[in-house]
């Protein structure tokens, strides 16, 4: 270990011990590298480096600014947008609610017209019924009569024919033939 740190220290001494002697000598390192650092400059400048670094960082900025400046117009045009359809969805559910309304004052108008119609039509089959049971009851009583007068003639005729001789029977002929005649003249 203490061999390692040796190593380390020895090889860490080197670039210092490198710059011996006078510093404006072409065997100072420290001198060497700090003209090549300028030549490096120079050739930067000499090639306008920095000017098109300086380009290239204005065309993004420019170019960032621009994305910027879309972006907020999306977004002014996105809360526009956002805003009519806000807008248009009040309007629809104003209109639902007013269709709906109209719907049930609708339905309760059906249903009353409903419940009179129902009870004009149960008025006119009560009526209708009632009709029929009178109209029954009138034929019952004819149909009870006709058979009243049908057994009375029957009976009578039957009474008629016991009690009536051939005389009677004669006599009473004529005499319908004669109330016949009257009639008729």
């Amino acid at each position: 270990m203490k061999r390692l740190i040796a190593i380390g220290a020895t090889l860490a001494a080197l670039p210092a011990q490198a710059a011996t002697g006078p510093f404006f000598s072409l065997g100072n390192t420290d001198f060497i590298v700090l003209i090549s650092f300028l030549i490096f400059i120079g050739i930067l400048f000499y090639v306008k480096a920095p000017g098109m670094l300086t380009g290239m960082l204005d065309k993004r900025a420019a170019t960032i600014r621009a994305e910027l400046d879309e972006a907020r117009s999306l977004r002014e045009e996105a809360k526009t947008i956002l805003a009519s359809y806000e807008r248009k969805k009040k309007d629809v559910q104003v209109q639902s609610d007013r269709i709906v309304a109209a719907a049930r004052d609708e339905a309760v108008k059906a249903a009353a017209e409903a419940r009179e119609e129902l009870k004009r039509s149960i008025a006119r089959r009560l009526a209708a019924a009632e009709d029929r049971i009178a109209s029954a009851e009138k034929a019952a009583i004819r149909e009870v009569r006709e058979r009243a007068v049908s057994v009375a003639v029957a009976v009578a005729g039957d009474l008629l024919a016991r009690q009536m001789t051939a005389e009677a029977a004669s006599r009473s002929i004529d005499a319908s033939i004669a109330q016949v005649g009257a009639k008729l003249h």
